[in-house]
């Protein structure tokens, strides 16, 4: 095993403190007992944590995005699941474009995307509906589904459905006995990280959400733009929380090395 030197080392360790630098900075700030968004701070508070639960449009926003995630992430699986089992294990026509066009979302910007959206929206005069707000996420977070679940049924082992076939199982009960539990890892990755990423999305979100439907991140947009309080690093800080804690229950169940490099 080879290892890295002293200077990979400092060099890995400032990349990791210039990337976690902003959300530690933002975490401390979030306990200040001050006005302003200062460090160090005098102390520690949970004042401004209390002072969520008078701003009900930051409630509503949080309880929309947990709905919208939960609805697109689930509507994604749905449509992933077929189509990873087919792509991967079936050769046909269309093949490689189905394949494509599922992941293409995730190398179109999200800003070209979303005024597409939009505009399509306006078209056909759907625009502040949530169903369609749900429709427009699942587009940009089922290629997370994809890619996990894909990546489950091509390391699949078809002896096993083999022998279930060769001792009279018929093709949904081996399913449902045989490989919906060995992909069940892949599923639940998919569909977590497809749900954080649908809770933290911020900029296709923009251009689709309509006063009924804000989203916590967009909430969140249009706070910092009137004004910038501890209450804005409050609400970070708990969005932080959330996302941290989904991802470590989703390294649990995949592995987060399974999803950033590849493995299998």
């Amino acid at each position: 095993m080879r290892r890295n030197g002293p200077i990979a080392l400092i060099f890995h360790t400032l990349v990791i403190a210039f990337v976690l630098a902003p959300l530690v900075i933002v975490v401390l700030v979030a306990f200040t007992p001050d006005e302003t968004l200062t460090l160090p701070t005098h102390g520690v508070s949970l004042r401004w944590f209390r002072a969520i639960l008078n701003y009900p449009d930051f409630i509503g926003a949080f309880f929309n995005s947990l709905k919208l995630a939960f609805a697109s992430a689930t509507l994604s699986l749905i449509v992933a699941l077929p189509a990873a089992l087919a792509i991967g294990r079936a050769r046909f026509p269309g093949r490689s474009f189905l394949n494509g066009l599922l992941l293409s979302p995730l190398v179109i910007p999200g800003l070209v995307l979303g005024i597409a959206l939009l505009r399509f929206f306006a078209l056909i005069g759907a625009t502040g509906s949530f169903a369609w707000l749900v429709l427009a996420h699942m587009i940009i977070i089922t290629p997370f589904v994809m890619r996990l679940v894909l990546a489950s049924v091509s390391g699949l082992d078809r002896s096993i459905e083999h022998a279930a076939h060769s001792l009279g199982a018929d093709p949904w009960t081996t399913f449902r006995r045989i490989t919906f539990p060995m992909i069940l890892p892949g599923i639940t990755g998919g569909w977590l990280l497809a749900f954080i990423n649908s809770f933290d999305e911020l900029t296709m979100s923009i251009f689709v959400t309509s006063p009924q439907t804000v989203t916590l991140p967009v909430r969140m947009y249009m706070y910092a733009t009137e004004s910038i309080d501890p209450m804005m690093a409050s609400v970070s800080a708990l969005v932080i929380f959330i996302t941290g804690g989904a991802m470590l229950l989703l390294d649990r169940v995949y592995g987060l090395n399974r999803i950033l490099i590849g493995q299998h």
